[in-house]
């Protein structure tokens, strides 16, 4: 007998699919009824929104505090961040999917923060620019670890 072949669950990225148009769709007719204008968004602004995107898809699909989102649609443990499996099948697998990823989640991230900006813009800009502010201290973190660490490797060596 033929092994059957797992098809991935296009239903379910479809339904997905859908609903992110739909929310997107939703935000825009909410924004036009309550005469916000999104386009009075600046290259700061798109700057901080992409900063901010970075965080919360990180947040979301990789740190700790966060596994108990992952933790229905993988396998194993998700509270490590790293490494996490989807579930196999249907919609669980997609969510599955969506949420290890970085790029699928940035993706509604920066859908999430832009629609709050422009229908909740104090709230919005609020948590925009502290995640984008919590994005810099990452990289910061980051750098200032590396130099340590060369810094430190160098002073051994000589």
């Amino acid at each position: 007998m033929a092994q059957q072949i797992e098809r991935p669950p296009y239903t379910s990225y479809a339904a997905i699919t859908g609903a992110f148009a739909g929310g997107l769709a939703a935000a825009g007719a909410l924004s036009r009824l309550l005469r916000r204008d999104p386009q009075c968004q600046t290259a700061l602004d798109f700057v901080v929104l992409s900063a901010a995107t970075f965080k919360a898809a990180r947040t979301l699909s990789h740190d700790e505090v966060t596994s108990f989102l992952r933790q229905p649609f993988v396998r194993g443990d998700a509270h490590s961040g790293e490494d996490e499996e989807p579930v196999e099948g249907g919609f669980e697998q997609a969510i599955g999917e969506l949420v290890t990823c970085t790029r699928c989640i940035g993706t509604w991230a920066a859908a999430g923060l832009a629609a709050t900006q422009v229908l909740a813009p104090r709230f919005g800009r609020l948590l925009t620019w502290s995640l984008g502010a919590a994005a810099a201290n990452d990289f910061f973190q980051a750098g200032f670890s590396g130099l340590t660490a060369k810094a430190n490797q160098l002073e051994e060596q000589g």
